[in-house]
């Protein structure tokens, strides 16, 4: 049997890429008050982002047990004895460290190998995606490793908000702290280094955050996969693609809604492109 490829729920896969390739995907957890929802199964986007318009209090997150990766882990492994699983970045979550000690309660004869994608959102789905893929195509997992390894400094993401004061009050805002002095018509742009939200600068308008992104994904040189990622409206995440379009295939863009457990850290102005790819730094003018 092929590979299980395994992902949590902040990879933000959309649903028909996990039907189409096979990935098991272990969900997070929002709390609005006493009430615990998993991501993407008892919450969906649309519900969770008009619960948080009228939230008074901002609802917060959680990581799966133990009990529920060692419980996915076994069902897996009663069709297959060897399984990938990729987390969201161990500096933004502890998922990477419960998945890794799951695998201490298995008992099935399974071999697992778990990898901290230090990415999130569709960064880390697009790395998920070739994983999925390999595995599909009959990879070994020793292969499906080491495509992931030299995926993942290859998977970057720029994102626009209208405000970081998710970020800040979910204690996830890292470096783009920096950010916040000077937020008045200011549309932040941020992305991921080392693991943690990282500052990539700020546009006076929304349109120029657009502009931003679309510059951010036209500086590589060679992509191999592309996702525009939206919260609350479409409407942007349109206008993006339309000019993503121009230089990469509109039909092989994956698009995907930011679900509850991302919401409630970004808010519902969120809006990204993510590329696996290869690209010339600016600053080092290295790939």
């Amino acid at each position: 049997m092929p590979v299980a490829i395994v992902t949590d729920s902040v990879a933000d896969l959309p649903p028909q890429v996990v039907q189409e390739l096979n990935v098991t995907v272990i969900p997070l957890y929002v709390h609005f008050g006493k009430m615990a929802y998993r991501d993407g199964i008892d919450l969906t986007a649309g519900t969770f982002y008009e619960y948080l318009a009228n939230a008074k209090t901002l609802p917060t997150t959680s990581v799966p047990s133990l009990g529920e990766f060692a419980e996915r882990y076994d069902k897996l492994a009663e069709d297959t004895d060897e399984i990938m699983v990729i987390t969201i970045s161990s500096k933004l979550s502890a998922t990477y460290e419960v998945a890794s000690q799951a695998v201490t309660l298995v008992k099935k004869n399974c071999r697992i190998r778990v990898i901290d994608s230090t990415l999130a959102i569709m960064a880390q789905g697009l790395v998920v995606i070739r994983a999925a893929e390999a595995a599909q195509a009959g990879a070994s997992l020793e292969e499906i490793e080491e495509l992931v390894y030299r995926d993942i400094p290859r998977s970057e993401m720029r994102a626009a908000f209208s405000t970081l004061k998710y970020l800040a009050r979910g204690g996830r805002i890292g470096k783009a702290q920096a950010l916040l002095g000077s937020m008045l018509n200011v549309n932040p742009i941020i992305g991921l280094k080392d693991g943690e939200v990282f500052p990539f600068g700020r546009e006076r308008s929304r349109e120029k955050a657009i502009q931003h992104l679309c510059d951010f994904a036209a500086s590589y040189t060679h992509i191999d996969k592309m996702a525009v990622e939206y919260a609350g409206s479409p409407d942007d995440s349109e206008v993006l693609i339309e000019h993503l379009s121009a230089f990469f295939p509109r039909d092989k863009i994956y698009i995907s809604r930011a679900g509850p457990v991302i919401g409630t850290h970004t808010g519902p102005s969120l809006l990204l492109v993510a590329v696996l790819g290869d690209r010339i730094d600016a600053d080092t003018g290295n790939r």
